[in-house]
């Protein structure tokens, strides 16, 4: 029997095959796997990474540019605008065309763009306003930046705004004569003429100027990441400076217009751009009310003349040259006038500003010197806004004194003229070393006695506590809002000068105190001492000072309201704010005879140290506190009034002026009282045009 010998050359051949086509096949499907990858990568670049590629390699195929946003208005609290925008139209140019001088390209279309300037002139010179500044060609072509020195090629040039009803139509009717040319809605901050708490409304600035302000440090920095066109700052943008223009600037704004541009990969325009216009921000309501406030600030001007030419106490007060006051609401803490004198007109900022013109007549004057002493004016002797309290501190230091228990409601000090203190028996005289007998409590603040808190207050507080008496007194200070920021929003504010602190100047802890005491070594702005004012009306509850009331959209939306917010409560038995509330009643303030409601109140005279040639003198600043009326006060008033003298005789003839402008608007009875206007049908010529009482 025979068997089959396989044929191991044949074998050998047919493995060799099989695994050749095994390598094809692994070829192949290999091949096939890396095109499909190929062709889905070609897809993604060009679908979903080309637009952002294409984008890289040509500058962007759209751009962008920004239109200033339409302000909001601000209002006062009648309905009044104080702050406002007026819509106007400028005239933009898109360069369709290169005119840049480098190039071949551009000196030949030089003439072109020349003829279109000369044409753009004679409109100009037809049917633009007569009083407003002319225009020659060659503004025309500096504005239209042919070598894009200032901006992209492709970016609008702006050459003029505030055009005239008669410009505009004139372009609009003519546009295929002006090629590339945009009228655009744009926006003019105005400012009421009476002005109105300047200070307080605040202005605008360009952004690229206020960089140093945190709000805008930060927005500069988001700005990089900013993907919504209409949230973008631009570097000219006018933005709020200061005052509510700068709390209010996220509401007020709006958002930005803008032209989105095509290009090309020249930066140049390449189609027709689409126009995204402003949306218009906000209005903001403020508690400010016009005719209390215009009423408040001319107060301060017919008293700072007063002052300059009649005499009390023997002698004229011509250094008083600056004057402030705040006047807020007991149950609400609104703010219906805040007034530093003297001021200037905002609208000054519209147009840009002469040098000549700031240094003179606004950068003296343009800060708050309800808030802050900088930039707020300065008195004769160059003292600033922020004077020491003197004795409109003593009903706070009679107060911690009945709760601290140094003394008692029932218990009376024995006033001699004055008060003693340290191993020196160092003297504080009263004023005019006036003697009072026995007094209580109340009748130290009625009287204004010197002697009573540095011997029942200044010194006790020290025999209880030693130097750490000095932070007992501190926590009271701060309760009451007495150095420490009010709250309010506004930028800038001044916390206070602490001067009991400083041990050194004073001598000693107990030195220190008993100055503190009668309100030689605390100096306080003027809304700090209307919200303490305040606090004493309502019996402990700090309020934030509020200046505005609601916001509203331009539909007249409420977006948001401001109600009553309490910081911080103190609490003590209702016998010691009885106690110190009687004793707020000031004698021999003739500027309130006749005044219709019993109020509290208290007279501050405080001193300090000026030198003129040389030579060290003492100077008095006025101060006023008071609430109306005492039982359910509805309004709280402070006057300061640096370098006035008395403060019953310069502070406080304006601040009843004051109480008499709110019971006219508001009432401090909840009705308002105006006044009677006599033979109105008779005219008013003997009294030059003014209704008489």
């Amino acid at each position: 029997m025979k068997f089959f010998k396989p044929d191991k050359r044949k074998q050998d051949e047919g493995d060799a095959g099989s695994q050749f086509n095994l390598r094809i096949n692994l070829f192949f499907f290999s091949t096939f796997i890396i095109f499909c990858v190929i062709i889905v990568r070609l897809a993604i670049l060009q679908f979903v990474e080309g637009p952002e590629l294409t984008e890289q390699e040509t500058g962007g195929r759209t751009k962008n540019f920004p239109l200033q946003p339409i302000r909001g208005s601000i209002i006062d609290a009648s309905g009044t605008p104080i702050a406002f925008s007026k819509p106007s139209n400028a005239l933009y140019v898109t360069l369709l065309k290169n005119y840049n001088s480098q190039s071949d390209k551009g000196k030949e279309n030089f003439p072109e763009i020349k003829a279109f300037a000369e044409k753009m002139f004679k409109v100009f010179e037809e049917h633009g306003a007569a009083d407003a500044e002319k225009m020659t060609v060659e503004d025309i072509l500096d504005n239209l930046d042919l070598d894009s020195k200032k901006q992209g090629g492709y970016e609008p040039r702006r050459i003029k705004g505030d055009l005239t009803d008669k410009e505009v139509a004139y372009f609009i009717e003519n546009k295929d004569e002006f090629p590339g040319v945009e009228i655009v809605e744009e926006n003019i901050r105005y400012y009421d003429k009476d002005t109105v708490a300047v200070q307080t409304i605040g202005y605008l600035q360009e952004f690229k100027g206020v960089k140093s302000v945190d709000k805008y440090k930060k927005i500069d920095e988001q700005n990089k990441d900013q993907k919504d066109p209409g949230l973008k700052y631009t570097e000219t943008e006018r933005v709020g400076r200061d005052g509510l223009e700068l709390m209010f600037q996220d509401e007020l704004r709006g958002k930005n217009g803008y032209m989105s541009i095509p290009i090309n990969p020249l930066n140049m325009i390449d189609g027709t751009p689409i126009l995204v216009p402003p949306e218009k921000g906000n209005n903001v309501h403020t508690t400010i009310h016009k005719e209390i406030q215009q009423k408040t600030e001319q107060a301060i001007v017919d008293q700072l003349k007063w002052l300059h030419t009649v005499p009390f106490s023997g002698k004229i007060h011509p250094n008083a040259k600056t004057g402030y006051a705040v006047a807020m609401e007991v149950d609400t803490g609104n703010i219906v006038a805040m007034a530093s004198i003297p001021d200037y007109d905002p609208n000054v900022w519209k147009d840009g500003t002469d040098p000549d013109v700031w240094k003179d007549k606004i950068m003296p004057y343009y800060g708050n010197g309800t808030i802050t002493p900088y930039s707020s004016g300065r008195s004769g002797n160059n003292l600033d806004s922020v004077p020491l309290l003197g004795s409109t501190i003593k009903p706070l230091s009679v107060l911690m004194g009945l709760n601290e228990g140094l003394f008692g409601v029932n218990d009376y000090y024995y006033d001699k003229g004055y008060g003693e203190f340290g191993g020196d028996k160092s003297r504080v005289r009263n004023s005019q070393s006036k003697v009072f007998g026995s007094i209580d409590p109340a009748k130290a603040i009625e009287h204004s006695s010197n002697a009573f808190m540095v011997e029942w207050v200044g010194k006790q507080l020290f025999n209880k506590y030693g130097a750490k008496g000095i932070d007992v007194w501190d926590k009271y200070m701060k309760d009451f809002g007495l150095g420490v920021s009010t709250e309010s929003g506004l930028l800038n504010e001044f916390k206070g000068k602490i001067e009991y602190r400083n041990i050194k100047q004073a001598g000693s802890p107990l030195a220190a105190l008993v100055f503190a005491s009668f309100g030689q070594s605390g100096g306080y702005t003027t809304l700090q001492l209307a919200q303490y004012t305040t606090m004493l009306a309502n019996q402990g509850a700090r309020l934030k000072p509020q200046l505005a009331s609601k916001i509203e959209d331009q539909n007249g939306n409420v977006v948001k309201e401001f109600k009553r917010e309490v910081l911080n409560e103190v609490e003590f038995p209702q016998v010691y704010w009885d106690e110190v509330i009687k004793g707020m009643n000031t004698q021999g303030l003739p500027s309130f005879d006749g005044f219709g409601y019993d109020f509290a109140r208290k007279t501050g005279t405080s001193q300090q140290d000026v030198y003129i040639d040389g030579k060290r003198i003492s100077t008095d600043n006025g101060v006023f506190i008071a609430f109306a009326p005492r039982e359910k006060p509805k309004l709280a008033v402070a006057v300061i009034i640096p370098e006035g003298g008395f403060g019953s005789y310069s502070a406080a003839p304006i601040a009843r002026k004051i109480f008499d402008a709110y019971d006219e608007v508001y009432g401090l009875d909840g009705t308002p009282h105006p006044k009677k206007v006599e033979n109105a049908d008779e005219g008013a010529d003997e009294t030059d045009g003014e209704s008489t009482e």
